[in-house]
């Protein structure tokens, strides 16, 4: 009697046990399913595959959702990754959305003061960044380095690379003075605990050559350049696309100091090893055929140009879709192309394109709507087309003054775009104001 008594006590505990036995093995094998996703993932994203790699992420998320809740950790981090891919694609409102879902989520679950906060934080400044809202990025990557100080300590990695994005920051602003001490605060946390070689002492050393190239001090920036591609040579091998991204760096100084025959080599070089370990239709390497289009085309070499400007668009349209801004920026250089040889009938619907997208993309008070208007206007000047000119600089050299203040550089190339139109016409008193205020400027901000 006693026996029958135990056993029908412990029967239903036995087929608790059980039942508990096969969630947690239903459980076990999604979280393998979920790993060998993530390895997927991670392959094709080295591979340049966003569009593969993406979908994955997708199935990933969907899997991760079903198995461990809307608000889990699996999830944070596959919409994490999600945002991401859909940012290297283009579609910003896509990835804001699954941003701010994963802020949710760790701000909820882990606290306002959660490592993975701050990843996703300084994620959502990168987003802002790549759309020119700067002023919404900043306070991001302000709180993003909080927190990594807070939990990490003033001298761990986490807060060197959030220091380097700050200051990516403000030399897209050319904030230079505050970018610099930033730049140069975050490669001696990478050297004090990496050592002079690591790969990320060698991503300081280009983020800082970048801002003063960005200043025209190539002398400082090339010798940064350089140690950064030894580095990275000796520590991932010279046909590493990390390798190809310094080559193609130290291109654009040569570029800038218009020492072509310097340049060209090593932007060819940077270009095959992209496409040998990326693909033909990478983002990288469009960037690189584009510059090297420069290169041919501002020695006149346009018959070697055109070409590398065609095939640099259709690889950022495949990635990216037809109405992103680094479309604009390559069709804009391709109808420069056209209106040096006078082929004013094909550069003009170019011209028209490229501003239309950064109307839309950006709002019609954008820097890039101004340069896009700028560049319209010289080619109705060229034309004779002065009262379809004049229209356009006025407005270009208005949302100048409005962004970039009254006396920014950027104004007094307006001002002298302006002038040389009024010359043309006969308005010589107008034209002779506004070239005095454009040197005037010119005098303060050290342009030449």
């Amino acid at each position: 009697m006693k026996t029958r008594r135990i056993h029908k006590i412990t029967m239903p505990w036995l087929a608790v046990a059980l039942g508990l036995c096969l969630v947690t093995s239903a459980v076990l094998a999604q979280q393998d399913k979920l790993d060998e996703l993530n390895q997927q993932t991670m392959k094709l994203r080295q591979e340049g595959k966003y569009a593969e790699a993406t979908r994955i992420v997708e199935q990933a998320l969907d899997v991760a959702e079903k198995t461990f809740g809307p608000d889990s950790a699996d999830v944070a981090f596959s919409l994490n990754d999600l945002a991401l891919l859909y940012m290297r694609q283009g579609k910003y409102a896509d990835a804001e959305a699954l941003l701010k879902r994963a802020l949710a989520i760790w701000e909820k679950t882990r606290g306002p003061d959660y490592p993975s906060v701050a990843t996703v934080l300084s994620d959502l400044a990168l987003l802002y960044m790549s759309q020119g809202k700067y002023a919404d990025a900043e306070p991001l990557l302000r709180r993003s380095l909080a927190i990594r100080e807070k939990t990490r300590g003033p001298d761990d990695p986490d807060v060197a690379t959030v220091l380097s994005k700050l200051a990516d920051l403000y030399k897209a602003q050319r904030k230079y003075s505050e970018a610099e001490p930033l730049y140069k605060q975050s490669l001696a946390i990478w050297e004090k605990t990496r050592g002079p070689d690591d790969p990320d002492v060698a991503f300081s050393l280009n983020g800082l050559a970048l801002l003063y190239m960005s200043q025209g001090k190539y002398a400082d920036a090339e010798p940064l350049l350089k140690r950064s591609l030894a580095i990275r040579e000796k520590t991932r091998g010279p046909d590493d696309p990390s390798v190809a991204a310094v080559l193609s760096n130290l291109a654009d100084l040569y570029k800038a100091q218009r020492k072509y025959s310097e340049a060209e080599p090593l932007y060819k070089q940077s270009a095959a090893i992209y496409k040998s370990k990326l693909g033909s239709f990478d983002s990288a390497l469009a960037t690189v055929l584009r510059n090297l289009a420069d290169v041919y085309r501002t020695q006149r070499k346009y018959s070697e140009a055109e070409p590398l400007y065609k095939r640099s668009a259709a690889i950022r349209e495949r990635i990216r879709g037809p109405d992103d801004t680094s479309v604009a920026t390559v069709i804009s250089d391709l109808a420069d192309l056209y209106t040096a040889l006078g082929r004013y009938s094909e550069a003009e619907p170019l011209y028209k394109r490229s501003l239309a997208i950064w109307e839309k993309t950006r709002g019609p008070d954008d820097p890039g709507v101004a340069t896009a208007l700028s560049d319209l206007a010289l080619l109705y000047v060229s034309q004779e087309k002065y009262a379809d000119a004049e229209a356009l600089l006025k407005r270009s050299l208005a949302i100048r003054e409005k962004t970039r203040g009254p006396d920014d550089p950027a104004v007094a190339y307006c001002l002298k775009n302006l002038a040389a139109l009024y010359t043309k016409t006969g308005k010589q008193e107008e034209a002779s104001k506004l070239e005095e205020r454009a040197q005037k400027i010119k005098s303060q901000s050290g342009s030449r």
